[in-house]
């Protein structure tokens, strides 16, 4: 069956393929209530939307298993989840489908998995699917033999054959009647594919193999990313078009590595660039806040409209490292020495405004406001699809947030005093994001026709031409502009809202988690650390079993907004670790807190445990033990979110820089020489773990301020470490108190002292320390690479 080319990120696809999965189930569920599959008694939002089918739904699990082997029946496996568009349009047109249900429940065991529950499960099917076909998508489609093993997949199918492609109806019926007729040969296909799949998923150290060289790796990362820019546009493909924080991440850590080189200049214009074009396009809701999940163009307008959570908390945290980095060097650029060439300078004096941080705070405008639980945990993601009014029979993708100019027109109507005689308030705000007549999106990126006649908002002039265009004086525009969204937002409050995946996923937390602490450095903005601290006491609260040490995967908001746990908890995998342990790390350095350090250094400690493979080196994603799991896979390829091993190895950097255990730093090694061969040759597949590998070889420096952090010295030489963009900084306070945690793990502190009774900074690396300074401008100095 036929595949298209998966996507280097999270997708939801309309493709067709060999597919993955992923949910998670009970042992034995209780009775099923009339009209309802046993899918009515799980608690992720997918697996209820699917719980009235007539296909009778089992969740992963032993039951579906044993019913398998028992009857001798194929398995089909259904992967997706409740935030996908095409996932959704499978479901109205087969799995809501009677006739084709009978077929299902016929012949096959039917499993349904949210693959956001179930990351393990999904991995193992998607490994077969990019091996069987080199693509993927979800919605999943996968048929098993009864022990597991696939043998044949795809993703979305239309329900009745087309000019191009096979419908679902008909794979069903020849899949079973293969099963009927060549079951031996069936059987013995899908062992080889098994086979193949265990030799072609090894991830290991092979013989003395060593981290490769940082400049070999940064150097290759940086020529492949400058080679699938798009110098217009921004961003590292034509389209679709993904945000990819990795790839700005590396971009950054670069450029502060090569600060006085054309070649760093080239990193920061590609990062600064791809921002900013990001945040103009229709990938960004200008009305309410947050970005869309990709772009399905080159030009960033026409997004799908779904929202994630790891986005967000990711984008958050590139929007404040990019505030941070202009407002450190773009005025006095005090760390350059010597001066840096003039590119640089002209890149930062015209990335030079509160831009960045604007659009950081309107992500955590929306994140706060839309995906924030009353208990202080983050919701997973937001539809793309949504009724376009409340009278409306069916869901359109879009609907929420396009605008037809009619409706512009209507809210906008008010004459602007001083402009060009007879303009409006909405020919202002039309002309300045691009609304036209007859709609702005183009047939081609609309083939179902649901965006005919609408607009997508994006800034498609500058400030300055919008105003002379329209006879304003520049400073007037921008109040304008605010009275029209304010507008607009109030009348889209009253539209029909998308479906809001309530449940709450430790990695993705942690994600946002990072993302708030990070900003809440870089901005200055005290209230969002704490809620970073907020959410991280939900976290050790709702996703944290304190007798075990252990986290767990997922929670929900349940009946009268309480939040519940599925009957048998999901254990956290390998991603919520690293995840949550990174957030931990950023909320310190924010907070000062030293209780979360510690929970940070406690939990290294458990994924080391659980998911650390003594043989080959680096963490397997998932912990051994389970027996549905057919392959204990090593993720190769940073996406939507990064690989958890590339995280991995800046988080034992940072656990051995608070902790002083060096094996940790060992480790870190190892997991580069474990991915070597990729990274030397495709680095562009792990951007963040070849920025990894530069924070290895350069070495964490330990920034310690001693002092009392009630007093305003203290503050301020924490200020100056908070605004340097130093990629490969670990702060740290020594307050004095002997007894305290950091104090205990770090015995040198106690040799630090206040000159002259000042607060003192010492930068410590490789078991040295600097000489102590008391002043901000020297420690700024010290602080660059």
């Amino acid at each position: 069956m036929l595949v298209a080319p998966l996507r280097r990120a999270r997708r939801c696809a309309f493709l067709t393929g060999s597919a993955a999965m992923a949910a998670g189930g009970t042992a034995s569920p209780p009775s099923v209530p009339r009209h309802a599959n046993r899918l009515v008694n799980e608690k992720s939002p997918y697996l209820l939307q699917h719980a009235r089918n007539p296909v009778d739904w089992y969740p992963w699990g032993q039951e579906a298993f044993d019913k398998a082997r028992k009857e001798n029946k194929l398995i089909f496996l259904s992967v997706g989840y409740s935030t996908c568009h095409w996932c959704h349009v499978m479901e109205e047109e087969s799995f809501k489908n009677k006739e084709i249900g009978d077929i299902m429940n016929k012949n096959f065991v039917c499993i349904k998995v949210d693959r956001e529950e179930r990351p393990d499960v999904d991995k193992v099917y998607m490994t077969f699917v990019q091996a069987t076909s080199g693509g993927g998508g979800w919605p999943m489609s996968v048929w098993l033999t009864p022990d597991l093993k696939p043998f044949a997949g795809g993703t979305y199918f239309p329900p009745e054959d087309g000019l191009h492609r096979v419908g679902f109806r008909t794979v069903l019926l020849r899949i079973a009647e293969q099963w009927k007729e060549n079951k031996d040969a069936l059987l013995e296909n899908s062992q080889k594919i098994l086979e193949a799949l265990l030799r072609r998923s090894e991830i290991r150290v092979r013989g003395q193999e060593s981290p490769p060289p940082a400049k070999e790796v940064m150097a290759t990362c940086f020529q492949q990313l400058s080679s699938s820019y798009d110098e217009e546009y921004g961003g590292f493909s034509e389209s679709p078009k993904f945000p990819t924080p990795v790839n700005l991440n590396f971009l950054f850590t670069y450029w502060a590595l090569h600060r006085t080189t054309p070649e760093g200049a080239r990193a920061l214009q590609m990062a600064l660039h791809t921002l900013r074009m990001m945040a103009h396009g229709g990938i960004h809701d200008h009305i309410a806040q947050g970005f869309h999940r990709y772009s399905t163009d080159q030009h960033w307008h026409v997004p799908h409209f779904e929202k994630m959570l790891y986005d967000q908390g990711q984008l958050a945290a590139a929007y404040s490292r990019a505030f941070q980095l202009f407002k450190s060097e773009s005025r006095t650029l005090p760390c350059l020495s010597p001066p840096p060439c003039p590119l640089v300078t002209s890149i930062l004096q015209i990335s030079g405004d509160r831009f960045f941080a604007d659009v950081a705070r309107d992500v955590l405008l929306y994140v706060s406001r839309d995906l924030s639980d009353q208990a202080g945990g983050f919701y997973s993601a937001e539809d793309a699809d949504s009724y376009p009014t409340t009278a409306s029979g069916e869901k359109r993708e879009g609907a929420f947030c396009v605008w037809a100019a009619e409706e512009i027109r209507t809210l906008l109507p008010d004459p602007v005093e001083g402009a060009t005689e007879g303009t409006t308030l909405g020919d202002v705000f039309m002309h300045h994001y691009g609304v036209k007549e007859a709609g702005n999106v183009s047939p081609v990126k609309d083939p179902h026709q649901e965006l005919k006649g609408k607009n997508v908002l994006t800034v498609r002039c500058s400030p300055e031409l919008t105003a002379a265009r329209l006879g304003l004086e520049p400073g007037r525009l921008g109040a304008l502009l605010r009275e029209g969204r304010r507008r607009l937002a109030a009348a889209r409050a009253q539209r029909p809202r998308p479906h809001l995946d309530t449940k709450m996923l430790a990695a993705w937390n942690g994600l946002m988690i990072s993302g708030f602490a990070q900003a809440g450095v870089a901005l200055a903005e005290q209230g969002y650390v704490s809620r970073a601290a907020r959410a991280a006491a939900f976290l050790r609260r709702h996703l944290f079993q304190p007798t075990s040490g252990r986290l767990l995967r997922s929670c929900y908001r349940g009946g009268d907004d309480a939040v519940e746990q599925s009957t048998v908890p999901i254990q956290g995998f390998l991603e919520d670790y690293v995840f949550v342990i990174q957030a931990l790390f950023d909320l310190y350095e924010a907070s000062l807190e030293q209780g979360w350090l510690e929970w940070a250094l406690q939990l290294q400690h458990t994924q080391d445990k659980l998911f650390w493979d003594p043989e080959g080196a680096a963490y397997f994603s998932s912990e051994a033990g389970d027996s549905s799991l057919l392959l204990r896979l090593k993720d190769d390829q940073d996406g939507a979110e990064p690989t958890p091993n590339s995280v991995a190895v800046t988080n034992l950097l940072r656990a051995a820089s608070y902790s002083g255990h060096m094996e940790w730093v060992e480790k870190a090694g190892q997991i580069l020489a474990a991915f070597s061969e990729r990274l030397r040759k495709i680095p562009i597949t792990l951007p963040e773990m070849a920025r990894a590998t530069a924070v290895f070889h350069h070495t964490l420096k330990q920034v310690v301020i001693c002092g009392d952090p009630r007093e305003e010295d203290t503050k301020e030489m924490l200020r100056c470490v908070h605004s340097v963009f130093s990629p490969n900084k670990a702060l740290m306070l020594a307050d004095g108190d002997s007894a305290g945690f950091l104090y205990r793990q770090l015995p040198f502190l106690a040799s630090l002292e206040r000159k002259d009774g000042k607060a003192t900074a010492y930068v410590c690396s490789n078991f040295a320390c600097s000489l102590p300074v008391t002043s901000p401008q020297e420690l700024r100095g010290m602080l660059c690479p």
